[in-house]
């Protein structure tokens, strides 16, 4: 029996990059609480497997492919989840791309346009396109997936960093935008999680020391660590939180730089 304060029941939910990885463990867990889960990414093979999965264990759900960088894909997602279940209620803004690293000015201007709208302009479009509604039915959370990359400078993945401090910001400004209509957006900012999307930064031994050895923690995330705080930010437990980023790392932003 799911408690009151997690329950989604008949809820209709939205999670981009929901094949894989943090994504999907967000699917599984929300179908878990009751909700009606849409499953999105680009490839529709994976969609439908993970759809399929959620099916056979109890849920409720559906695959629909989209790329987030083109817009008409995202209202077709959109509108295709409105035909299906007439509405969304919660939006999960979890696709991102980082396809590049090294410092700042190695990057092109197309490969920097690529990041900001992948990761930004497309959470931007997808909230514009979702929020009238909510805001219409005054319920309804929103979900972005940022990173503690967009809370301290980094060598290597600067312009992905700056692309969900990015994110931060669109999300504190909508949920002063959109709070009197009694929707709450918020993000999370996980730290390095073992997902297919981390693996170049899991797989590094010298990466995977330093982690035992500086955050509190002493080790990775898993998805459903991150899962669990968008699960309290989607129900009823969450219902007081709004415009805020959540900071899931094991504690490696509070740790002592100086530790080595």
């Amino acid at each position: 029996m799911t408690h009151p304060l997690f329950d989604l029941s008949g809820k209709v939910a939205l999670i981009t990059g929901s094949s894989r990885g943090i994504g999907r463990s967000i699917a599984e867990e929300f179908a878990r609480a009751g909700a009606k889960v849409v499953i999105s990414s680009r490839k529709l093979d994976a969609c439908v497997a993970v759809r399929d999965a959620i099916i056979a264990d109890g849920g409720e759900a559906i695959a629909v492919p989209c790329n987030i960088g083109r817009k008409e894909e995202l209202q077709n997602l959109v509108d295709t989840t409105i035909a299906q279940w007439g509405r969304i209620d919660i939006l999960v803004a979890n696709a991102a791309i980082n396809p590049a690293y090294g410092p700042l000015g190695s990057l092109s201007d197309e490969t920097w346009d690529k990041i900001m709208g992948s990761n930004l302009r497309s959470t931007w479009w997808l909230c514009n396109m979702v929020l009238p509604a909510m805001a219409e039915r005054r319920d309804g959370s929103v979900i972005v997936l940022s990173s503690i990359a967009g809370l301290r400078g980094n060598p290597v993945i600067g312009a992905y960093g700056v692309s969900k401090a990015a994110e931060a910001a669109l999300v504190r400004n909508l949920a002063v935008e959109f709070g009197p209509s009694n929707i709450r957006v918020n993000a999370i900012a996980p730290g390095i999680v073992e997902t297919d999307f981390a693996k170049a930064l899991t797989d590094n031994p010298d990466i995977a020391r330093a982690v035992r050895k500086r955050a509190p923690l002493g080790r990775f995330g898993k998805p459903h660590e991150i899962a669990g705080v968008a699960l309290m930010l989607a129900g009823p437990a969450g219902a007081f939180v709004t415009g805020q980023l959540i900071v899931a790392d094991g504690g490696a932003t509070i740790a002592d730089p100086t530790v080595i």
